[in-house]
């Protein structure tokens, strides 16, 4: 649809645009910056990105009226209050489709993939030799699964998701489904945004049982190979898990946390948006992952502090409650 269209149709009363399409072209779709082609849109919210617009190919980008004057002149501004807001509401008008289309006969599963009787398929599925899909599993479109995984009872993997071989996906996990993103409208209401990219499960993982792992806003959440995630872990959209590293159980990752290789994060470590965790590096049960964290390094404690530090911190911690009680 073309661009004046999309933005009265999401708008509406809610947020208005503040100066003139000058190039009214047709929209296909909402990108990032650094992707983005002359047919999407785009948008930046802080002063800090307006440079990546220099490289950036995208037709129009969605602005706060304090940078107009920084955008490069190959791209069309947008002037809106709420840059963020703006985004969430045309997202929607590119909503995908997730369950289910009941047309199988696109699909292909090997002669040698052992399916039971209740599964539900979706369209253009493919699922490889020797996989076996076990009881109330959910597939939806253009899902592929590779070569000898086992999916087991009640798992739902979301459309286009993308699983590897040799994968191992336990009871109640749900691969692909929509993060948790919202834009606040002056009023506090949310709005939900719509998730466009897609999950990628690499070859020789195991994800434990009720687990969820969230589809990209835009591009992949990725699990990469010979990673382990235990039970009850939250991956959230954009995320990267190296690969070879193993999360314990009631792990949390917040949206874009990436990670390199053989990454160890114990029980119920969490982490904050867009933090990088670097090689080899061990986070202690509970920690709080606030920062970026060094390669071949260790980590504990709330606030994060390295482990040996922490350590000596609880040590002096517990002396001081008890010379305190000692004292009364």
């Amino acid at each position: 649809m073309k661009l004046s269209i999309a933005i009265k149709k999401a708008f509406n009363d809610t947020l208005k645009l503040k100066n003139t399409i000058t190039n009214d072209f047709e929209l296909e779709g909402l990108a990032p910056v650094e992707s983005a082609n002359n047919k999407q849109l785009s948008y930046i919210n802080q002063d800090k990105y307006v440079k990546d617009l220099n490289n950036s190919q995208a037709g129009a980008v969605l602005i706060k009226e304090s940078l107009q004057e920084m955008i490069p002149n190959h791209i069309q501004p947008l002037v809106v209050d709420n840059p963020h807001l703006a985004f969430a509401l045309l997202s929607q008008l590119f909503a995908k489709g997730d369950f289910i289309s009941s047309d199988y006969s696109e699909s292909y599963i090997h002669p040698s993939a052992n399916i039971a009787s209740n599964v539900s398929l979706g369209k253009n599925v493919k699922i490889g030799a020797n996989t076996m899909i076990m009881q109330n599993v959910v597939i939806a479109d253009n899902v592929c699964i590779g070569e000898n995984c086992k999916i087991y009872p009640n798992v739902v993997i979301y459309r286009e998701s993308e699983i590897g071989n040799r994968v191992l996906i336990h009871a109640g996990t749900v691969i692909g489904s929509d993060g948790f993103g919202y834009a606040q409208t002056a009023l506090g209401e949310h709005v939900k945004i719509e998730h466009g990219g897609k999950t990628i499960i690499e070859d020789d993982v195991e994800i434990g049982a009720n687990n969820v792992i969230d589809r990209a806003v835009f591009g992949e959440t990725c699990v990469k190979k010979g990673s382990k995630v235990g039970h009850s872990c939250v991956i959230a959209h954009n995320s990267i898990v190296g690969e070879n590293s193993l999360l314990v159980a009631q792990v949390g990752l917040a949206g874009s946390t990436t990670m390199g290789r053989n990454v160890v994060l114990g029980g119920q470590v969490g982490t904050g948006g867009h933090v990088h965790i670097g090689d080899f590096t061990q986070v202690a049960g509970r920690g709080a992952v606030s920062k970026n964290l060094p390669p071949k390094s260790k980590w504990g404690g709330h606030p994060i502090m390295e482990l040996d530090e922490w350590m000596k911190f609880y040590v002096r911690l517990r002396r001081l409650l008890k010379q305190k009680d000692s004292k009364e």
